[in-house]
């Protein structure tokens, strides 16, 4: 429980968290200092200048106590007050009769606890002016009422030295939170990189800071030319491939054209045609993640009612259901109809009817499509997500089923925009349910 109310105080942030681990230290030593230095420093000397005024106070007491008569007294305490520089009222008419001390004033409880054990017949000592002490001792002759400077008893407050070790600890604090944000603003940059890569846009970033942020940002960058060299070696040797193909399948159809009529001639046409549709699907699946497509920014409720009337055009029953939000996006159009296309045509294909739902969120976009077909079992989706994967179970084969790329083709692209895909079921229509999470 302790450990949770803590990382909720915590920063989240590593310039917080970088921070805090500088500040704390810089605070500890500056309590540390003054509470056990200082504060224990002035308490002693206070008690030790105490203890030196005791014997001169102790001095004109015994005096005052062997003159002969009170008007002696009275002279006697004058003089040697004078020569001491204790102003004195013998007898006292206005006397304290309680200690009385400053709440923040610490080294005046040193002082009367000095006073106190020197002399136990003190009836109070007046602290309330930092600058002089008052106090009364019983003589023989009544209350002696004794006045002198603060400044005999107890040190001046370190209030110089306390000034310098404030302003030198804020100026080096000022000093170390330019170095650390010098030091931080390479993560940044190279997150920033790393997140808009993540979403399959490249932005440029040069190594810089320190050797260890120097060498994450240097395997990053090889990292990502390794990533691209991948993605357009993948497709160009698909579409090499898909393309060495066409031509055969281009004759194949012909051949088959001039045998119209022959036994066994509508089969191998659908073969073939069959194999065009793989083709196809090949050649999208690996568009799907392809970044050959620049992002710019685009409002996505007008994307998707484009995508809704060409699904119109094209006879399917498609609806706009509900629009949450408003403003722009930054994405691939031509990905992002793609995605939307292969949900829409999952959605008419296994169900009658698709509804399409779009919320625009602070850091996301969100587009729900939602059919009345049968539906994906939960401990499927998983698997409907991976290429070339037909689940025979959760979805009627005999109605005209892909080739097992279609969700594949959409998860990659939620990806490359930095989002991702989820599967779940339609309360409202009972079938299958997916959302298209992108960042904005």
């Amino acid at each position: 429980m302790v450990s949770i109310w803590m990382k909720r105080l915590l920063p989240r942030g590593l310039y917080g968290r970088a921070a805090l681990i500088l500040i704390v230290p810089i605070v500890t030593i500056q309590l540390v200092v003054s509470i056990a230095f200082i504060q224990r420093h002035f308490e002693g000397v206070t008690r030790q200048m105490t203890r030196n005024l005791v014997h001169e106070i102790a001095l004109l007491s015994d005096r005052v106590e062997a003159a002969p008569d009170a008007r002696s007294a009275g002279r006697i305490a004058r003089e040697l007050g004078e020569a001491l520089s204790i102003d004195v009222e013998l007898p006292a008419m206005s006397a304290p009769h309680q200690d009385d001390r400053i709440l923040y004033d610490f080294s005046g409880r040193v002082v009367i606890a000095v006073l106190r054990a020197a002399f136990p017949g003190i009836s109070g000592v007046d602290l309330s002016n930092l600058k002089t002490v008052r106090l009364a001792l019983p003589t023989r002759y009544g209350p002696m009422g004794l006045s002198f400077d603060r400044s005999r008893v107890s040190a001046s407050n370190p209030h110089q030295l306390l000034v310098v070790m404030v302003v030198t600890s804020l100026l080096m604090t000022a000093v170390a939170f330019i170095f650390l944000r010098n030091q931080l603003r390479p993560i940044r940059r190279l997150a920033r990189a790393a997140e808009a890569f993540g979403k399959g846009r490249v932005e440029p970033y040069q190594p810089s800071g320190a050797l260890e942020v120097r060498a994450a940002g240097a395997a990053f960058l090889s990292m990502r030319s390794r990533i691209e060299r991948q993605i357009e070696q993948r497709t160009l040797l698909l579409s090499g491939v898909s393309h060495d193909l066409r031509t055969p399948l281009t004759r194949l159809k012909l051949g088959l054209a001039m045998m119209e009529g022959e036994e066994g001639v509508e089969d191998l046409l659908r073969d073939v045609a069959e194999m065009e549709r793989l083709l196809d699907s090949f050649l999208d699946f690996v568009r799907g993640d392809a970044a050959e497509e620049e992002a710019e920014e685009v409002d996505p409720v007008e994307l998707v009612r484009s995508v809704i009337e060409d699904a119109r055009r094209a006879g399917h029953e498609v609806a706009l259901h509900s629009i949450e939000g408003r403003g722009m996006a930054r994405l691939r159009p031509a990905a992002i109809r793609r995605a939307l296309n292969n949900l829409i045509g999952n959605a008419v294909r296994y169900g009658n009817r698709a509804e399409i739902s779009v919320a625009i969120l602070d850091r996301s976009v969100r587009i729900t499509v939602e059919d009345d077909g049968p539906g994906i079992p939960r401990d499927q989706r998983d698997d409907a997500m991976k290429p070339f994967t037909r689940l025979d179970r959760a979805r009627n084969q005999d109605r005209g089923g892909g080739v097992g790329l279609g969700l594949a083709i959409t998860a990659d692209i939620a990806r490359s925009h930095g989002g991702s895909l989820r599967l779940g079921t339609s309360e409202r229509l009972g079938g299958l349910k997916a959302e298209l999470v992108v960042a904005r």
